[in-house]
């Protein structure tokens, strides 16, 4: 479903990303490891055509998709749901995940809404709420549940426990985990290895810009190099 092939990337000439090649296939999750500054973001900004690589290629359901402006990427159903959240604070929970459909899937709004409502019920509660009123946890779902509403075919999730108490993550996991299980496929970017790894059916992981370890999530978490560098053991 999405190929990136030889990415290069970054900002004012310098590379951030130095030939990177993932793919994501249809209704898996694939998980992009890796702490702070490696080039996480920067990827996803390339994919989802937030800045121009400086080469290598992005294809999304067999059309090439590199340097093509964000809104076309959306209207193709790649969606990113940005580190950070970046809802909009004074508006209600309701216009928020109505904006979420301005580009695309307009004429399912009504149904999309509440699908987002059956998997985020607090959203429900808090439907008329200012945005910026609802906690951490809350407005991570927002951001999530404003994606669905543009009927993704894959979603990129970057950072979404970033901030979250322990619980927080654990439940946030789990939402992952169900909307995946709809048959969604899910491009996680996260630091946390361990709960990314027991979510995912393959995974990356960058450092420095580059894939330096990747393949099936199982057989990951028993690499004794993931194991010493971002578990400590």
């Amino acid at each position: 479903m999405l190929e990136v092939r030889d990415l290069v990337a970054g900002y004012g000439g310098v590379p951030i990303l130095r030939g990177v090649s993932l793919d994501v296939k249809a209704g898996e999750i694939v998980a992009v490891l890796g702490a702070n500054g490696v080039g996480k973001t920067t990827l996803n900004r390339a994919v989802s055509g937030l800045i121009r690589p400086h080469s290598g290629s992005v294809i999304f359901e067999g059309a090439p998709v590199t340097g093509h402006s964000p809104t076309r990427i959306v209207a193709a159903g790649l969606i990113h749901v940005p580190e950070g959240r970046k809802i909009f604070p004074n508006m209600s929970v309701r216009e928020n995940l109505e904006l979420g459909s301005y580009r695309r899937a307009r004429a399912n709004r009504a149904a999309n809404l509440e699908r987002a409502f059956s998997i985020f019920p607090r959203l429900k509660e808090r439907s008329g709420q200012f945005a910026g009123t609802l906690s951490g946890g809350e407005q991570q779902m927002l951001a999530i549940g404003r994606g669905l509403m543009a009927e993704p075919k894959l979603v990129i999730m970057d950072e979404p426990s970033l901030g979250l108490s322990p619980l927080l993550v654990e439940e946030m996991f789990g939402l992952i985990a169900r909307i995946a299980g709809e048959g969604l496929a899910v491009m996680l970017v996260e630091q946390n290895v361990v709960q990314s790894l027991e979510l995912a059916s393959r995974a990356y992981v960058l450092e420095n810009g580059a894939v330096v370890m990747s393949g099936p999530a199982d057989e990951l978490k028993r690499d004794p190099r993931l194991m010493k560098t971002y578990l400590g053991m």
